[in-house]
C-alpha cells in the first residue's frame, strides 16, 4: 500500500533501525554516571549530539534533544520571550507557521504580550521585506521572530536568509523551525534559534532538537534538571537519540540524488492532476518548495470522503479541507493563502516511492473524484438560462463544504452577465472556499454580509 504522507511521518530508515537496535544493547545506562555503563551511554549521547550539530550546522554545546519537535518550539520559543523580556514582549510570527508556533504565540498573548501575523502570498510565501515592516512596527519592543524554513502543508520554501538578516538588523533573534526541510539539507542564514523532529526525516518519533546560538539571551522556563543544560529535564530517551542522528546523516548523504527523483515524481503529479481531473488548485509555490511535496484541491469534492476512496485504493494522503477536521475550520494554511480548502490532498512522497506507484496513483485520482462528484450532485459544465433572472439566493444554510460552492455554480449561470448571486451559508469552510471558487472561475467576489442566520456571501457574474 504506498504512503504518500512523508509529512506527517516519514517511515522509519534502515539505518535508523539499525541504530536503534544497537542502542538498545549499549545506551540503557544513566549518561550521567561514572561507571562503565554510565561512561559507555555518554560516549553515545556525545557522538549523537555532534552529529545532529553538523547536520544542523551550530556547535555540539549549542544544541539539546526535547522529547518532541513541538516541546522544542514551545520550549525555544518560551525560553527566548523570557530571557529577552527587557527587550519586549512583542512575539512576530508567520501567518503560516504549525499550529505549535500558533499555540505558543497565543499563550503568549494570553500572559499580556504582543504578536503580529505576517501575511503570505497566495503561494504561502512571505514576502521580501514583511518581517522588516513588522519589525518597523514596533521598534525596540520585539523579543522574537518565528518562521518555518519550508510550510508543511502546501511545500513552499521560505527565504529566510533574508528574514535573518532583516531581524539581524533590528537586533531581533529568529527562530526558525526546520522540521520539514532539515533532512534535505541545512538551513540558510543566520538564524538564532532552529528546532527540529527526527520522525519528518526517517527517525524515531519522540526526539525533537533545539539548537540556541552563543549569545542569544535565553532564560529555561518550567522545571528543569541537570540534563540537557539545564533546557530539557527528565532522563534522556539514548536509544531514540541515536538512532535519529544516525538517520539524520544517513539522509543527508542520500538527499541530493533522491531529492532530484522525487522533484521529478511531483512534478508528473501538478503536471498531470489539472489535466485528468479538473476543476482542480495545485497551491504552494511551483518552484521554491520542498522536493516531495504536492497539495492539491478540487471542486466540489468532499475531503473526508475522498481520503476515504483514496484509502479504499490503497491510498495514504493527508488533507486540509475541513471535512476532515474535528473543529471544522479550514486549514489556517490554506486560509492564510486564500485558496480553495474543499477536496484538499497532500501527496507527500517518501524517500524510496516508486514510479510505478505514482502512475497507479494518477490513474485512480480521476474515477475517486469522478464518483464523489456524481454522488454530490456537482455539475458537469458551466449551467445556462434561456431567460436569465436578474439576481438570486441560494440557501445553503446547515449544509457543509462543498455543498455551497457545488449550489453556488449550478445557479451561477441564471443569472445575466452583472447579475447577483448571494449564498447564504454557516459553514466556516465557505468563508474560504467561494472566493476561491470565483478567481478559478473568473468570477467577481464582492465580498460577505451578516444575515439573519450564517453569512451572506456576494457573487457578481462576469463570464
Amino acid at each position: 500500500m504506498p504512503y504518500f504522507d512523508a509529512a506527517s511521518s516519514a517511515p522509519l530508515h534502515p539505518v535508523a533501525q539499525q541504530a536503534l537496535l544497537a542502542a538498545l544493547d549499549e545506551g540503557w545506562a544513566d549518561p550521567a554516571r561514572l561507571y562503565r555503563e554510565g561512561r559507555r551511554a555518554r560516549l553515545l549521547l556525545d557522538a549523537a549530539r555532534e552529529a545532529a550539530a553538523e547536520a544542523v550546522g551550530c556547535r555540539p554545546d549549542e544544541l539539546v534533544f526535547t522529547p518532541s519537535g513541538t516541546r522544542a518550539l514551545h520550549d525555544g520559543i518560551a525560553g527566548a520571550l523570557a530571557g529577552r523580556r527587557r527587550a519586549g514582549r512583542h512575539l512576530i510570527v508567520s501567518a503560516v507557521e504549525h499550529s505549535a508556533v500558533l499555540h505558543a504565540a497565543a499563550t503568549h498573548q494570553a500572559g499580556g504580550g504582543t504578536v503580529a501575523e505576517v501575511l503570505v502570498d497566495r503561494a504561502g510565501r512571505v514576502a521580501p521585506g514583511a518581517y522588516a515592516a513588522a519589525l518597523r512596527e514596533a521598534p525596540g519592543a520585539t523579543a522574537l521572530a518565528c518562521l518555518q524554513s519550508a510550510n508543511h502543508e502546501v511545500g513552499t520554501v521560505q527565504p529566510v536568509a533574508e528574514v535573518a538578516e532583516e531581524c539581524a538588523a533590528a537586533d531581533v533573534p529568529l527562530l526558525v523551525d526546520a522540521a520539514q526541510s532539515l533532512g534535505w539539507g541545512p538551513v540558510e542564514g543566520h538564524w538564532s534559534l532552529l528546532t527540529a523532529s527526527a520522525h519528518k526525516w526517517g527517525g524515531p518519533s519522540g526526539v525533537g532538537l533545539l539548537a540556541v546560538r552563543k549569545g542569544v539571551r535565553f532564560a529555561p522556563q518550567g522545571p528543569a534538571d541537570e540534563r540537557e543544560s539545564g533546557r530539557a529535564s527528565g532522563f534522556e530517551n539514548l536509544p531514540a537519540i541515536v538512532a535519529a542522528a544516525a538517520s539524520l546523516r544517513a539522509v543527508r548523504a542520500e538527499a541530493a540524488a533522491e531529492a532530484e527523483r522525487l522533484r521529478g515524481l511531483v512534478d508528473r503529479i501538478r503536471a498531470r492532476v489539472p489535466e485528468l481531473v479538473g476543476d482542480v488548485e495545485v497551491v504552494g509555490d511551483p518552484e521554491r518548495r520542498l522536493p516531495h511535496l504536492v497539495t492539491f484541491s478540487c471542486l466540489y469534492v468532499d475531503g473526508e470522503a475522498l481520503l476515504h476512496e483514496l484509502d479504499r485504493a490503497e491510498f495514504s494522503v493527508s488533507s486540509g479541507s475541513s471535512c476532515t477536521s474535528s473543529t471544522l475550520t479550514p486549514s489556517h494554511v490554506l486560509r492564510a493563502m486564500g485558496v480553495l480548502s474543499e477536496g484538499n490532498i497532500r501527496v507527500s512522497l517518501p524517500r524510496g516511492t516508486a514510479p510505478e506507484d505514482v502512475e497507479r496513483f494518477l490513474d485512480v485520482l480521476p474515477g475517486v473524484v469522478r464518483g464523489l462528484r456524481e454522488r454530490l450532485g456537482a455539475p458537469r459544465e458551466p449551467a445556462g438560462a434561456a431567460e436569465p433572472a436578474a439576481d438570486l439566493v441560494v440557501d445553503s444554510l446547515g449544509k457543509r463544504c462543498p455543498i455551497p460552492v457545488i449550489e453556488l455554480a449550478k445557479v451561477i449561470g441564471e443569472v445575466p452577465v452583472g447579475g447577483l448571486v448571494t449564498v447564504l451559508a454557516d459553514d466556516e469552510a465557505a468563508r474560504l472556499d467561494i472566493p476561491a471558487w470565483c478567481e478559478m472561475r473568473g468570477q467577481h467576489y464582492e465580498g460577505e454580509l451578516p444575515a439573519e442566520r450564517g453569512v451572506a456571501y456576494r457573487v457578481r457574474r462576469r463570464v
